[in-house]
């Protein structure tokens, strides 16, 4: 045996052993993978995910799929191996930690984050469909987010509308602010708030954070509805890029016969008060996630038409989105003709 065959067969266990350490050690990097889809003109557990109370619905057959992504979670230890299937997969993501999260970021706080974000994602869909439909909607303000351990934990709710602190109207939210903080120490504040179109009456002592006087709510711009509309996803799913979703969802609801013919239409995109449809993350692998569902017709925000693209969609029909109301013409114009090429294509941007 020559020199040279020895030293490789000495060299071979440390390849491997460099090899096994490099794979094993955490790299600084989040997976993006195709989640599941979920039909929100559907039940969940027995329960209609859309529900509407003091007002009269309509139940068709056809399906509206909101998309998901499974994304590995802040703090967790992403190998090489998972890098590299991410980068090889043309169906999977691999991004830089720091262009999902912050750094220092928890999993609480990133999921405090995704409930808000659901909140307000909801709150704003169910305006924009209400508000096409020719409802009057009105802002308000509401809370986004009761934090565990605080005086308003177990006297406000999410989705309470404030109307009054101790007899202050309340307009905006610094108008609650403002009562709060000039509430004498160990003294209730009393809100007047509505919940579930019921007014209440809360008394809820605020405690001093950081040398003010807070009581433990996240506040955000709510409405008024002139019915109850719930929408019942799991609470494990968060953030706002199922919006425009949401709003199709109510909209089909409260409209007699099936918007999407009887068809599978998939789709994402953040959506504001006005109804325009914002940009979300992971299209791709939520364009996979659609096909996958045996969707037909898939929903593009106008800013994530060039990655969508890129996706491996087959024969999926991809549609710009830049409103709610333009994806309501969109599918009314495909479900007439879906050979029709009066649709607006990502292409076109």
């Amino acid at each position: 045996m020559t020199q040279r065959t020895i030293a490789a067969l000495l060299a071979v266990p440390l390849v491997v052993a460099l090899l096994v350490a490099a794979a094993r050690h955490p790299l600084p990097y989040v997976t993006y993978e195709p989640g599941l889809t979920v039909d929100v003109l559907g039940t969940d557990g027995g329960k209609e995910i859309v529900e509407i109370d003091g007002e009269q619905t309509y139940r068709e057959d056809g399906e509206l799929r909101m998309t998901t992504v499974f994304v590995s979670r802040p703090n967790a230890d992403v190998s090489l191996f998972e890098v590299m299937k991410g980068w090889l997969s043309d169906e999977d993501a691999v991004y830089p930690y720091e262009a999902v999260y912050e750094v220092g970021t928890t999993d609480e706080e990133n999921e405090a984050e995704g409930a808000v974000d659901m909140v307000t994602s909801q709150d704003a869909a169910t305006a924009v469909a209400l508000t096409e439909l020719g409802y009057d909607v009105e802002p308000a303000v509401e809370v986004l987010l009761v934090t565990e351990g605080t005086p308003a934990e177990g006297r406000l709710r999410v989705r309470d509308v404030f109307l009054e602190a101790d007899g202050v109207e309340i307009e905006e939210p610094q108008d609650l602010v403002d009562v709060v903080k000039a509430a004498e120490p160990g003294e209730p504040v009393t809100f007047r708030v509505l919940r579930k179109g019921e007014e209440r009456t809360v008394e809820v002592v605020p405690e001093e954070v950081d040398g003010r006087p807070q009581v433990g709510v996240r506040l955000g711009t709510g409405f008024t509805f002139p019915f109850e509309v719930s929408v019942n996803v799991d609470p494990q799913i968060g953030g706002p890029s199922a919006g425009l979703m949401f709003s199709l969802a109510i909209y089909d609801t409260l409209t007699p016969g099936s918007l999407t013919g009887e068809a599978i239409v998939a789709g994402s995109g953040t959506i504001d008060p006005e109804g325009n449809v914002g940009p979300i993350g992971g299209i791709q692998q939520k364009i996979v996630g659609a096909r996958d569902a045996g969707a037909a017709l898939f929903l593009v925000p106008p800013d994530n038409c060039a990655d969508a693209l890129g996706a491996p969609a087959d024969d999926m029909e991809l549609v710009r989105a830049e409103t709610m109301h333009d994806a309501v013409e969109a599918i009314e114009t495909w479900v007439a003709d879906p050979d029709t090429e009066d649709l607006p294509g990502c292409d076109e941007n």
